[in-house]
C-alpha cells in the first residue's frame, strides 16, 4: 500500500462529523495564541463558508463527506503541499480525503504561527 494511498481510512474520514471535530481545532489552534476568527478566515478561504453556514454546519451535525460535497473548494487548494497525520496531502487521491487534508494542513500552519497570506497562498 502506498502512502497516497488511504482507502483504509477514506470511508471513515467521509463519514466522521465536521461538529466533532471542529472543537478541537479550535482547541488547537486557541493554544497556539490564534483566534477563532482566524479558524474561521481559514476554513472560509478553502470551502467558502462563511461564519454563518460553518455554525449551521455544525448544529445539522454534516459529516465530512457533505461538508465538502457543498463547499465551494477554494482554486487555489491545490497549492497546499506538505505531509499532514504521515500523508503527502497532494498525493493522496480520494478527493474528501485530500479535502479534509488540506483543512487539517491549514489548521496546523495557524497553530503554528505562521502568517495569514502565507496559509491562504496569496502571492
Amino acid at each position: 500500500m502506498s502512502k497516497s494511498d488511504t482507502s483504509h481510512h477514506d470511508e471513515r474520514i467521509a463519514n466522521m462529523s465536521f461538529a466533532s471535530v471542529y472543537p478541537h481545532y479550535v482547541t488547537k489552534v486557541e493554544k497556539k495564541g490564534r483566534t477563532k476568527e482566524e479558524l474561521h478566515q481559514v476554513i472560509e478561504w478553502l470551502t467558502g463558508y462563511d461564519e454563518s453556514k460553518i455554525n449551521a454546519l455544525i448544529a445539522q451535525k454534516v459529516n465530512f463527506k457533505d461538508f465538502f460535497a457543498s463547499a465551494k473548494l477554494n482554486k487555489n487548494a491545490h497549492l497546499i503541499k506538505g505531509v499532514i497525520c504521515g500523508y503527502r496531502v497532494e498525493d493522496i487521491t480520494n478527493p474528501t480525503t485530500q479535502q479534509c487534508r488540506y483543512l487539517d494542513k491549514l489548521i496546523d500552519e495557524l497553530a503554528k504561527g505562521k502568517k495569514m497570506e502565507k496559509i491562504l497562498r496569496q502571492p
